[in-house]
């Protein structure tokens, strides 16, 4: 492989860990570790070394003060500008002596990097809150569909020639869950399906990819930050169903899934 390239590849694997990338970007580097055996080894060295440090370091819980610091520059900013001022005062004296106490932070990025931490950012060897951290990041305005269609002849050849493999789409509209879109995501370390549907005003993002059983989970169901969550395998294939539906609506959508 050319050096210049894999120089840049060593960044973006890292950011790719990290969880960094949008979906293209993350495409690029799987695309690239299938054909340099010296990246996909790096890429290896450092899974090997997060395994690690999930295993031996100790996992620190955001402590309440900055919890409330980010939440009332949050405040702060939303307020109109007349408003505002007569706030900051009573803001700045609840902010700063709070981040002192962390040093590195500072100014109105550190307290967005808090904020995505605090609110999307899973504990280390939690899968099940890093699918929800990707529904999540998924909902930020541009971000849920790169492809927007109730059509699912659309959308199923949408994915041709942007996946290794075929996602089996429904549509299940007549049954109160219509099919809005699709995008290409990044989840279990390749790139997959996410199939957005619609019930209501709720969005149900189904994550879909081959079922190689690289991530040893039994059927399962839950909820992280407010978000439901269902796994299943079915037809050779993993699926994972997210939204802030309520789980009983989320259940009956799996139900009909796999039912149809």
């Amino acid at each position: 492989m050319n050096d210049d390239r894999c120089q840049e590849m060593h960044l973006l694997i890292q950011a790719d860990l990290d969880g960094e990338l949008d979906p293209a970007e993350a495409a690029r580097v799987a695309e690239h570790l299938e054909h340099c055996a010296a990246c996909a080894s790096l890429q290896s060295e450092m899974l090997a070394l997060s395994a690690r440090l999930r295993e031996e370091l100790p996992y620190y819980a955001a402590p309440h003060t900055l919890h409330a610091a980010v939440r009332a520059r949050i405040a702060s900013e939303a307020q109109p500008e007349a408003q505002r001022g007569a706030r900051r005062s009573w803001v700045d004296h609840l902010r700063r002596p709070r981040l002192a106490e962390f040093g590195y932070f500072g100014g109105g990025f550190a307290l967005a990097a808090c904020l995505a931490w605090l609110l999307v950012i899973p504990r280390a060897g939690d899968f099940p809150g890093a699918v929800v951290a990707d529904h999540i990041r998924a909902l930020q305005p541009g971000h849920i569909m790169d492809v927007a269609s109730s059509d699912q002849h659309t959308v199923k050849p949408w994915f041709g020639g942007r996946l290794d493999f075929t996602p089996p789409v429904k549509d299940l509209k007549s049954q109160g869950f219509a099919l809005a879109g699709a995008r290409l995501d990044y989840l279990a370390g390749r790139p997959v399906a996410a199939l957005v549907y619609q019930r209501r005003q709720h969005l149900i993002d189904l994550f879909i990819w081959p079922d190689q059983g690289s991530i040893g989970l039994r059927p399962a169901d839950g909820h992280r930050r407010g978000y439901n969550f269902i796994h299943w395998s079915q037809g050779g294939m993993v699926f994972w169903a997210v939204s802030d539906l309520n789980a009983q609506e989320l259940g009956e959508f799996v139900r009909l899934w796999q039912a149809g």
